[in-house]
This record gives C-alpha cells, sequence and structure tokens, in this order.
C-alpha cells in the first residue's frame, strides 16, 4: 500500500505525519471520502469542491490546485493497482506547536489514501440494518457546521459508541430541537405512502451520494421532500434508508427494536438500491 504525503509516495510503514501536526492535535483539517467502481471515480468533482469548501470555511489554505490533486488522487489509485476502491483524501493545518493559534502552522499538509472496498454492510444490504436512537445529539450549525467534514468526528463517534452497546448497525441522531438528523456516518431517508422525505441539509451534511439519490428518484418519478420529522415520522414510516460514500443505499428495517414497514427492505429502497448500482458505473474520473 502507498500512500501519498506531500506530493511523494511512501509504503503503509513510513507514511507518517508529526505528533506536531495540528491535525492529529486538535482534529483541524477536512478530509473527504471517495469511491471509485470499475476503474472510474465517482463524483470526483463534487468531491472535491466539497472539500475545498470545507477547508475555505475553516480558513485552511490548501497548498495545491483542484486539478493537481484529482491527478494525485488518480495517481494514488493507479500505484495501488486499485479499481474499486474507497480513497481518503486529508488536508491538516500542518506543522505547529502545542498551542491553538493556526498561524504557527505555516504549511497545510495533504495526504491521500486509497484502499480496496466492497460492500460495507454485507449481507445486511438484503436484511436491513438495526439502527439506534442515541441521546447524543448532532451538532448545532451555529457550534459547528455539520457541512465541514473536519477531522474532529468525536460527535459521529460517540454516537457510534452508543449504538455499538445497544446492538445496533448504525446510530441515527436527533438535532438539539428534536428533528431528525441524520446518521453517524450517512444521510437518512424516510418513505411514507410512496414519497421519500429528508432532512435539511443546514444543520445536516449535504451528502454526495445523498444529491446522487435525489436525482435517483426523481429519475424513478418518485417525489422527494425536505422537511424536519421526528420520531413519529421513523417509526410510523413504509421505508427507511440511508446513504453514503461509504455505505452506498442501505435499508433500515429495525429502530430502536420497531420493525419498519414489514421488516424487509421495502420496494422503493430497492428500486434505489439497483438504480444507484447503475448510476456508478455510468459516469466518473478514469484511473486508466
Amino acid at each position: 500500500m502507498q500512500i501519498y504525503i506531500d506530493g511523494k509516495f511512501y509504503p503503509r510503514e513510513e507514511a507518517k505525519i508529526s505528533v506536531f501536526d495540528h491535525g492529529f492535535l486538535y482534529g483541524d483539517g477536512v478530509f473527504e471520502g471517495i469511491r471509485a467502481y470499475s476503474g472510474k471515480i465517482f463524483r470526483l468533482t463534487e468531491h472535491l469542491d466539497r472539500l475545498y469548501d470545507s477547508a475555505k470555511t475553516i480558513d485552511l489554505q490548501v497548498p495545491i490546485s483542484k486539478e493537481d490533486l484529482a491527478a494525485a488522487i488518480v495517481e494514488t489509485c493507479k500505484v495501488n493497482n486499485l479499481k474499486e476502491a474507497y480513497i481518503r483524501p486529508i488536508i491538516t493545518r500542518g506543522l505547529g506547536d502545542l498551542g491553538l493559534d493556526p498561524r504557527k502552522c505555516p504549511k497545510a499538509s495533504v495526504v491521500i489514501m486509497a484502499v480496496e472496498w466492497g460492500a460495507m454492510y454485507g449481507d445486511l444490504y438484503e436484511k436491513g440494518l438495526k439502527a439506534i436512537s442515541v441521546s447524543v445529539r448532532r451538532n448545532p450549525a451555529e457550534a459547528l457546521p455539520p457541512n465541514v467534514k473536519s477531522l474532529n468526528y468525536l460527535n459521529n463517534i460517540l454516537a457510534k459508541i452508543e449504538a455499538n452497546y445497544k446492538g445496533g448497525d448504525e446510530a441515527i441522531f436527533f438535532d438539539t430541537n428534536g428533528y431528525l438528523s441524520e446518521g453517524s456516518g450517512d444521510n437518512i431517508f424516510v418513505i411514507k405512502n410512496g414519497t421519500i422525505s429528508t432532512p435539511p441539509t443546514l444543520n445536516n451534511l449535504r451528502g454526495i451520494t445523498r444529491m446522487v439519490a435525489i436525482e435517483i428518484a426523481a429519475e424513478l418519478g418518485i417525489s422527494v421532500t425536505e422537511r424536519n420529522m421526528g420520531y413519529f415520522d421513523l417509526y410510523s414510516a413504509d421505508e427507511v434508508f440511508v446513504t453514503g460514500t461509504a455505505a452506498e443505499v442501505a435499508p433500515i428495517t429495525l429502530i430502536d427494536g420497531r420493525v419498519i414497514g414489514n421488516g424487509k427492505p421495502g420496494a422503493i429502497t430497492r428500486q434505489m438500491m439497483e438504480k444507484f448500482k447503475v448510476v456508478v458505473k455510468q459516469d466518473g474520473v478514469s484511473i486508466l
């Protein structure tokens, strides 16, 4: 495995950053998760746009252009001989001291990792995931904008820990106002009477796969509405599914011990899953 760090490739055992890097010390940095399918990197432009927007929001100067970073991502897949991959570009604040002040970090650092990746949830795509609504609340936008994919994922990790203890495959966040938010690593969609609803993105990540799912629904002639929802909407739903780069489109059939619909992935969810498999192979930046 070869890892890209600031313009050079290093074997996994030699790929290192300083313990004084503020990405390590404070989670001061941003990242993306990107997938490659059949030798093509899916929605690379959209992911890089979001990465640079995240960096700009936290006043982090990326020391490489989007075009050069895209080329480096392609090269990382090539040198690792990957056609089906999960790719993680990371921009850290860079080397500094033990103080918080980012001005002590003269230059950001760029890291790219790529690993072979298959179906994240295995046979659960056929059975459906068990989800737990957790007591941990989603960070409010006025504290930390959720559309900044920062290196500090402790909020998400705390939710995942709670779900682990309670036997869930995924955690479901609510926000500080009591509205349905998202999963610990994915966006959530609720289906009722043939209509799909999803929480607005002011307090939730503007997921790339979420965007693709909305596009797919439109192609299938299914209405999608952004609206605030609560426990009632979850528990009374006909179907629920989540979307994310790692998870793709995954059905949820049990929430807090309550059976969703008939306890199996529903018809609309299955349509979305099948169409997604087609879409990801139709476009993308070639690795070859």
